[in-house]
């Protein structure tokens, strides 16, 4: 799909005249930028990290909103201030009331579940 895209912008720059870009400039004008310096850097945006990345938030939210539907919201929130907000141990147990054992036990378990649901999603997707 990425390749796809290319393609056809490609596609579309090439059916452009080549005038419709030229700048209309006086032979005097020696401030323009040099040509080298108007080429992007193909280093510089590299389009298959940024749809890779893309691809694991989409499949880590898809993943997330299934466990979600399968624990209580109260372990995916001690799950979420565990594990996305870093928030200490000590602090979940105290503002959700609850003990240090059982944030420990539905970290492990919803992260046991949310690994086993991206490994799901990929199997389904590959």
């Amino acid at each position: 799909m990425l390749n796809l895209t290319r393609w056809r912008i490609t596609d579309q720059l090439r059916k452009r005249k080549p005038d419709h870009f030229a700048f209309h400039r006086s032979a005097d004008d020696t401030s323009r930028t040099a040509t080298v310096e108007g080429i992007p850097d193909p280093a510089g945006l590299d389009l298959d990290a940024v749809w890779e990345e893309e691809w694991r938030d989409h499949l880590l939210e898809a993943a997330i909103s299934r466990v979600k539907r399968r624990v209580s919201p109260e372990q995916y929130q001690i799950f979420d201030l565990c594990f996305f907000k870093q928030w200490p141990i000590k602090k979940i147990a105290s503002e959700l009331g609850v003990s240090r054992g059982r944030v420990y036990l539905a970290r492990h378990r919803i992260a046991a579940l949310l690994k086993q649901e991206i490994k799901t999603l990929e199997s389904k997707m590959a």
